[in-house]
């Protein structure tokens, strides 16, 4: 027969209780997380209010979890060690009370952080029903500011439960200065005022494409502390907001139209009748073409001589500027170009270089002096 006195006045009843109350709390967690994903996938994420439930539910599932378990664990421990002596007792009671208020502060705060994702998305519905572009920076910098100050006084309220120490005497002494100058760095306060001055200037907006110092790419997002662009080749580059606001910002996405410039080369022995027509031909396509606003005819001009030849300068704007519209355009006329040449015979210049001797009437070559030298 086993003795019903193990340890320290633990006895195997207290033992079946504790596996019993862990056991029982751990079918509860799990029952009631597949009761949450089920009830989840259930919703209609089409219906705002249901992906609203939908959301909470998804933001309550983790911490809830985390709770159970710390609740389960120190309700079986508090039944296994209930028979200790009353000093030993009072120790453990004190240190698994200490553990479960800083687990559930951190619980509490942890469903609130998760719960942001909620305003998000309110506000990022509510973005889309206005008008002002500012909004579509403002709405995520309001959840990333919820989610920093949810974690600051979730970690004061965890340091002072963890070394019973009061920081709200020494966080009133310093000042709302004091506590700024503490918490960030000279850069980071540099940032945030960056970003304050793109918030009100507006150089660019969400999803416009700019360049900047050597990128060029779309903006994805604008933070705290810095701003996101995803370039053409596909890479993120991340650039502090304090460079953003100090550096020369070129927004393509507000171009009102694309302008084509380009120069086109005929050959030196082309005849001027030629060039002329040249250049009415290019003149004749360009009139009325797709894309064009009144207010900016297209522009030919013969107008240089180049070392290999004679120079035709051709400008064109193409609205709107939809690039790979204007790709499109922009082949299609060149072809035309091409092919009117060849139809009147006019052929582009390619690089040349001709040598002329000088034998002419005024440039005679001395034979005498050529045959004195080979003597």
């Amino acid at each position: 027969m086993f003795s019903s006195d193990m340890w320290h006045g633990v006895t195997w009843q207290q033992i079946l209780i504790s596996a019993v109350i862990f056991l029982v709390v751990i079918i509860f967690e799990r029952l009631l997380l597949k009761y949450i994903k089920i009830k989840s996938s259930q919703l209609e994420i089409e219906d705002t209010k249901t992906s609203w439930i939908n959301l909470f539910l998804i933001a309550f599932s983790r911490p809830i979890s985390l709770m159970l378990w710390v609740y389960g664990i120190y309700w079986a421990l508090l039944s296994l060690v209930s028979g200790f002596d009353a000093i030993l007792l009072s120790k453990i009671e004190n240190i698994l009370e200490n553990s479960v208020d800083i687990l559930t502060v951190f619980s509490i705060f942890w469903f609130l952080f998760r719960l942001v994702k909620l305003v998000d998305v309110y506000l990022r519905n509510w973005a889309t029903r206005t008008e002002a572009l500012m909004d579509d920076i403002l709405v995520p910098l309001i959840g990333k500011c919820l989610r920093f100050i949810i974690a600051v006084i979730g970690g004061i309220m965890l340091v002072q439960n963890m070394t019973g120490i009061e920081l709200k005497p020494l966080i009133a002494s310093l000042g709302i200065g004091g506590l700024a100058v503490a918490l960030a760095s000279k850069e980071s306060i540099a940032n945030f005022f960056g970003t304050i001055t793109i918030l009100f200037d507006q150089p660019f907006h969400v999803g416009e494409r700019i360049t900047i110092d050597k990128y060029d790419g779309v903006v994805e997002s604008v933070g705290l502390r810095s701003t996101r662009i995803r370039t053409l080749s596909g890479h993120l580059v991340t650039i502090p907001n304090e460079k953003v606001v100090n550096s020369s910002i070129e927004n393509v996405a507000k171009r009102p139209h694309i302008r084509w410039l380009t120069n086109i080369g005929i050959t030196y022995d082309t005849p001027v009748e030629k060039v002329r027509v040249a250049v009415q031909v290019i003149r004749d396509i360009l009139e009325n073409h797709e894309g064009m606003n009144s207010e900016f005819p297209p522009r030919v001009f013969f107008n240089g001589f180049n070392d290999y030849s004679l120079n035709i300068t051709v400008l064109a704007w193409y609205h709107p500027p939809d690039y790979w519209t204007y790709q499109a355009w922009l082949q299609d006329t060149c072809s035309e170009i091409m092919y009117r040449f060849a139809e009147e015979g006019i052929n582009f210049a390619f690089p040349t270089q001709t040598i002329h001797l000088a034998n002419d009437d005024k440039r005679q070559i001395k034979m005498d002096l050529i045959n004195s030298e080979n003597i």
